[in-house]
């Protein structure tokens, strides 16, 4: 028995139709389970994130999103304001430095922060571990640099909800330095965006130069947006490039200033002021 496949020339019409029509239901079959979950995923990357830090307990204005704008205590772990931490430098009792909130003197020794680190993180505070981890990741406290350790630290933070540790460990991932761990784009990516979801805006700010780098600047600037609301001043430059180059429009621009001044507005104090006119690199907040 001679059994041929019909050429396309043989086909009719509707033979060509219906197999089509079959092909678009497998691709639809295929394909929409993971447009539906990357949809979803996205829903929530780009959902309005919760507050990176809550107000400082001593003055009640909201905490800096900069890095020296806010001091970690390990006596009793409250993050406080740039401010308030130099007040108390401002008025030292009996020539002795106490903490802004607790009153407990400061440490006076590397081996004495450690010890009270160890004690908070006994209490599973998160910042107690994060702090830890960047003390391995960059070799602070007299702690040697040890990737692998730093890691681990961040991972415990990490499950204690810190947004922060999120972030870095994707830093260690693409920011490996020969350390040991492997580097791998995937999962950092994957860590920014746990992140960023959880309020980092350098995580968020990280995730817009990605999609920059990549020409997807419509994602690029709405990351950007999110991060500038929360004063991140780089994200701010970004969205300026993205306008300068026709990707993103002037009232994109002009919102995002207008989103940054209000956040100036809430973090601005004139203790805050005092304290970043004494050392900018220790207590400057924006």
């Amino acid at each position: 028995m001679d059994i041929s496949i019909p050429k396309p020339s043989e086909l009719t019409s509707y033979e060509i139709l219906g197999s089509l029509i079959v092909a678009s239901c497998i691709l639809f079959l295929v394909y929409a389970p993971i447009y539906n979950k990357n949809k979803e995923r996205d829903r929530e990357l780009f959902k309005q994130p919760p507050p990176q830090f809550e107000d400082c307990p001593i003055c009640f204005i909201r905490l800096p999103s900069l890095n020296s704008g806010s001091k970690y205590m390990a006596c009793c772990g409250k993050v406080i304001c740039c401010g308030c931490a130099y007040a108390v430098k401002e008025k030292r009792v009996a020539s002795k430095l106490l903490c802004p909130f607790c009153r407990t003197p400061a440490p006076t020794s590397e081996e004495e922060v450690i010890k009270r680190m160890d004690k908070r993180m006994e209490a599973n505070d998160a910042n107690a571990f994060f702090n830890r981890g960047c003390d391995y990741l960059y070799g602070m406290n007299g702690t040697l640099v040890d990737m692998d350790k730093a890691l681990e630290l961040f991972y415990q933070a990490c499950e204690l909800g810190h947004a922060g540790a999120h972030h870095n460990v994707g830093c260690v991932y693409v920011n490996t330095n020969g350390h040991g761990v492997k580097r791998d784009r995937k999962k950092a990516v994957h860590y920014y965006e746990l992140a960023a979801t959880k309020g980092d805006i350098d995580a968020r700010n990280s995730l817009g130069l990605i999609d920059k780098h990549s020409g997807n600047y419509e994602r690029a600037l709405k990351h950007f947006m999110i991060a500038v609301e929360s004063g991140n001043d780089d994200s701010l430059k970004q969205i300026n490039q993205l306008y300068s180059k026709g990707y993103a429009t002037k009232d994109d621009y002009t919102t995002a200033l207008r989103s940054y001044q209000t956040y100036l507005g809430e973090i601005k104090s004139v203790q805050r002021d005092k304290a970043a006119a004494f050392d900018e690199s220790e207590y400057r907040y924006y």
